[in-house]
């Protein structure tokens, strides 16, 4: 009897061994996604953020695998964690935020700051939740979770105020499930609203969920909460409340690096039209000397003519009809007076005067720039 699967099964045929499988980070396709990450994370340490404009939607995904990648191998910088905004449209814009993902696991709602207390009655409301309140189109659903949607909106908005922040009138469009407000932090507005999470459902526990949404537009940051055994929507306000001004916080960033983008455009654009004037003014001038140029060599020409049209003239004195002598010596008086009249060094000529460039004339020396401002491109 044979125990060792490595020695033959038979006489003539041995068995062949199986090979354990390669560990996925072993693997090439794990490897070149790990150079990119660790690539990426370099680039996010030298340069504070990546851009990358215009990408498909293969691209799209392949950079999200990598910053997912990244964030499952522990290679972000510590106390940093990677973000993903859109940048330009369908671009995409990476950096590096400080502390660890609100949404992470072992974030809880008192980690946003102080809980914030929601009121037991519709008393008092803030005027915003009070329109809400009376408007019957919105927050469509069972008396009792409208009634738990508007206070649940009032302790946000109320938390709002007391923090300096401004509660408007949602721009939003809603279905007639939903309603919400917005908060206005320095200059940015951001919807928050409440719906019924299962309004078809018949099982009784399912039917009572709430969810509070917040509008969407930076990319993978969270934006929806709901009842769940280990956290109520309640308890969940300071992290919403925190989620808003994280946003505000990207957004002014985002807000002044747009702002110092534009005004080092503004100092690039402003550096190519004064050397743009400073070539089309001497276009000008080449023009004049090119001008200048050929009258002189016309004048020396037609000089020369006159010299030998006088020899020649002397030459047939005495033997041809003088009328035809006395033709000649007129034309000759008249060609030298025409040729002393467009010879430039006829008197000194003297630096010309310039004029300020037209926009055509810009044009093909701005190197791509528009001759109307940074924010437009010309065709060249």
């Amino acid at each position: 009897m044979i125990d060792d699967d490595s020695v033959v099964a038979d006489r003539d045929e041995p068995t062949e061994l199986v090979q354990p499988r390669s560990p996925y980070s072993d693997r090439p396709v794990a490897r070149a996604r790990r150079a990119k990450a660790q690539e990426l994370i370099e680039r996010l340490v030298a340069e504070g953020r990546v851009r990358i404009s215009e990408p498909d939607h293969d691209e799209v995904a392949e950079w999200r695998r990598v910053v997912n990648y990244a964030k499952r191998h522990g290679m972000e910088p510590a106390g940093r964690r990677i973000e993903k905004v859109p940048y330009g449209g369908p671009g995409l814009e990476l950096f590096l935020a400080d502390g660890p993902h609100p949404n992470a696991r072992n974030q809880r709602p008192r980690a946003a700051g102080e809980p914030i207390p929601v009121p037991a009655r519709l008393g008092h409301l803030h005027p915003v939740v009070a329109t809400l309140k009376d408007e019957e189109s919105r927050l469509v659903m069972p008396p009792a979770l409208r009634r738990r949607s508007l206070l649940l909106l009032q302790g946000l908005a109320a938390a709002a105020v007391r923090r300096g922040y401004e509660v408007r009138k949602a721009r939003s469009a809603f279905y007639p499930r939903e309603g919400g407000v917005d908060v206005a932090v320095d200059g940015f507005a951001y919807t928050i609203s409440a719906r019924q999470e299962f309004p078809e459902s018949t099982n009784p526990e399912r039917s009572t969920r709430l969810v509070l949404e917040l509008a969407h537009g930076l990319g993978d940051r969270p934006g929806r909460w709901r009842d769940r055994k280990s956290r109520t929507l309640e308890e969940a306000l300071g992290v919403i409340l925190g989620e808003i001004e994280a946003r505000a916080a990207e957004d002014a960033r985002r807000r002044q690096d747009e702002q110092q983008a534009k005004a080092e455009r503004e100092v690039r654009w402003r550096a190519a039209l004064d050397e743009a004037k400073q070539q089309a003014v001497r276009e000008q001038l080449a023009h004049v000397l090119r001008e200048e140029a050929r009258g002189w060599q016309e004048a020396t020409a037609l000089s020369a003519y006159c010299m030998a049209l006088e020899r020649r003239i002397q030459e047939l004195d005495g033997t041809a009809d003088e009328s035809a002598l006395e033709s000649a010596r007129r034309w000759l008086e008249w060609a030298r007076a025409y040729a002393k009249s467009i010879d430039p060094l006829g008197g000194l000529p003297g630096m010309p005067r310039t004029r300020e460039p037209t926009s055509e004339e810009l044009e093909p020396h701005l190197r791509g720039w528009s001759p109307h401002g940074p924010e437009r491109r010309g065709r060249g």
